[in-house]
């Protein structure tokens, strides 16, 4: 499938009539406990990292199969500068080997930052590939709510076990996390007690937006809470109604401006958009996306 110019025209079009006209570094939000500014004021954008915006490449999983190479490349074209892939059916690099896939990204002045798999089997393969195609994060993307907190501790256990296989590689280990981690069980929030109970130098985390934001907790209470431990998130959209899904950046409830600009201050270093479902199309919600992030960091399109 060739890159169609006319899904660009059309998000850079939405942008010119007004709908994405606030770069982040302008947009104040007055912090109602503290009554003071949560964002910069600044000229330009303060939100480190966030102009070399990546893509999970689940957000195109149906149509990346046919043609890995050239749906990655309309990605870059895009303006997209960094990828997390998956464990899809031809596994975490599309059928390449490590050092051609690093190479493919190269060659369209793209980054693997990290990506998503089944860490319960054949880890310290998967970490030691994962080195060698450049990645910096190997992510357990869903372990599934668990029945006791004691379930809970196991899992940190587990996750500091696997941060060590890891280390070892090369390469951190990390969770991404859904909504059922940060619904209280037991008058205990899972989240706290996976992040309490893991070493931080074993375990990093990647904060799903939109998943915590569906559960009802503020990412940004979060962030401050945490310092230090997300160092990558999804920035991924919510709909509450008829039930929460994503849709595309700004046509949702969640202020990435004011969250964003919290999670720079602490720590953030690989901003991943991720979209699941789509108003119209895969690339068109792609190219509206990347557009939304240009004029959310302030970044020339």
């Amino acid at each position: 499938m060739m890159y169609n110019r006319r899904f660009f025209l059309k998000a850079a079009g939405v942008a010119a009539a007004g709908s994405l006209t606030w770069p982040l570094a302008s947009c104040s939000q007055v912090n109602e406990k503290t009554g003071e500014d949560d964002t910069s004021t600044s000229d330009s954008p303060t939100l480190s990292g966030a102009s070399d915006f990546g893509i999970q490449l689940y957000s195109v999983r149906d149509i990346i199969g046919k043609d890995p190479k050239g749906v990655i490349k309309q990605l870059a074209e895009l303006g997209y500068k960094k990828v997390e892939s998956y464990q899809g059916d031809q596994g975490v690099f599309w059928g390449l080997s490590p050092k051609e896939f690093k190479a493919y990204m190269d060659e369209v002045s793209m980054t693997a930052v990290s990506t998503h798999a089944d860490t319960t089997k054949n880890l310290e393969q998967l970490a030691g590939q994962a080195a060698e195609a450049g990645l910096s994060y190997v992510l357990q993307p869903y372990i599934g709510p668990q029945a006791s907190l004691d379930e809970w501790k196991k899992r940190a256990e587990e996750f500091n076990k696997r941060g060590e296989i890891c280390n070892k590689a090369g390469v951190r280990f990390g969770y991404h996390n859904h909504d059922y981690s940060f619904k209280m069980q037991d008058g205990q929030m899972p989240q706290q007690i996976l992040l309490d109970n893991t070493d931080p130098s074993l375990v990093m985390y990647e904060l799903d937006l939109m998943w915590i934001v569906a559960a009802g907790v503020d990412p940004t209470e979060h962030f401050r809470n945490y310092s230090g431990r997300y160092e990558l998130c999804h920035i991924k959209d919510l709909k509450r109604e008829p039930k929460p899904h994503s849709t595309d950046l700004g046509k949702g409830d969640i202020d990435f401006a004011r969250i964003l600009q919290v999670a720079s201050d602490n720590g953030m270093k690989h901003y991943i958009v991720e979209q699941e479902e789509y108003p119209e199309s895969v690339m068109a919600s792609m190219a509206y996306d990347a557009q939304y992030m240009k004029e959310l960091t302030g970044t020339k399109a």
